[in-house]
């Protein structure tokens, strides 16, 4: 079932129409833009198959070039006088459906009105329409296709240049980190719903460096760290003696590290 209609007049900017409904095509799927000469079938009924794609479509786009409202039918009259042109027909059978009618005026195609249509589709002056210059095309078709999936909720399920859903998530790894987070992140262990060292959850603005679980004394500023409490430790290995401060004392604290002669297997 088509959601875009492409009405157009044969001799004025059909081209154009088949562009659009290529580009549209290319976006939502060829089913769901009907052009008559590509979605109507040999042996098909066109008066039918035309009225049916009408009434079942969501938009009809009327593609308008600098002729055609003074466009002329075989007989030397203007076509949209006559009841039965088609360009007219579905037009006024979106109308009367309750379905959106947009202008495209290509190129330099002057802005409808109402004076110049007939009674019955002279409401499409009023319409918002939408333009589409060879000049700037490219542009002009992703503007038209855009304002389609916003009309029509189908068409942007449908749009295949809207990124996967997965690619719209921020990615990182910040854990349980809500909001901006400029600085340093440096966990001990993996962080998930709640932080443990008394901070709680995370939230909001968070600048500078986190550590969760230090397991030692921590320096994140700059210049020197000045620790108190001074403590002696022995370790095994090559019996090195280590000073360990911790506190806020200021003073300094030499280490001196010396390698004792391992005795001689002869002496065991």
């Amino acid at each position: 079932m088509p959601d875009v209609f492409v009405n157009y007049r044969t001799g004025d900017e059909e081209g154009t129409a088949t562009l659009i409904e290529r580009e549209l095509s290319r976006r939502f799927g060829s089913e769901r833009v009907f052009l008559a000469s590509k979605s109507i079938g040999p042996g098909r009924s066109f008066p039918q198959e035309l009225v049916t794609a009408v009434r079942r479509s969501s938009v009809l786009l009327a593609v308008i070039g600098p002729r055609w409202t003074e466009a002329r039918s075989a007989n030397g009259r203007r076509a949209l006088d006559n009841p039965a042109d088609w360009t007219r027909r579905e037009i006024l059978e979106a109308l009367e459906c309750g379905i959106v009618v947009i202008p495209v005026l290509v190129n330099k195609a002057a802005r409808l009105d109402r004076r110049d249509l007939p009674a019955d589709i002279q409401e499409m002056a009023d319409h918002q329409y939408r333009r589409l210059d060879h000049r700037n095309v490219e542009a002009d078709l992703t503007r038209l296709a855009d304002d389609l999936a916003e009309l029509v909720p189908q068409l942007a399920d449908a749009d295949t240049t809207r990124r996967p859903h997965a690619e719209q998530q921020p990615t990182g790894g910040a854990g349980n980190a809500a909001g901006e987070f400029r600085g340093t992140a440096m966990h001990a262990r993996e962080v998930k719903q709640r932080q443990r060292g008394g901070i709680g959850n995370l939230n909001g603005d968070l600048s500078g460096t986190f550590i969760s679980e230090p397991q030692a004394p921590v320096h994140t500023g700059d210049g020197d760290q000045y620790n108190g409490d001074q403590y002696n430790a022995r370790f095994s290995g090559d019996n090195a003696d280590v000073n360990y401060t911790a506190g806020g004392d200021s003073s300094t604290v030499n280490q001196r590290f010396e390698r004792r002669q391992r005795r001689s297997d002869k002496n065991r």
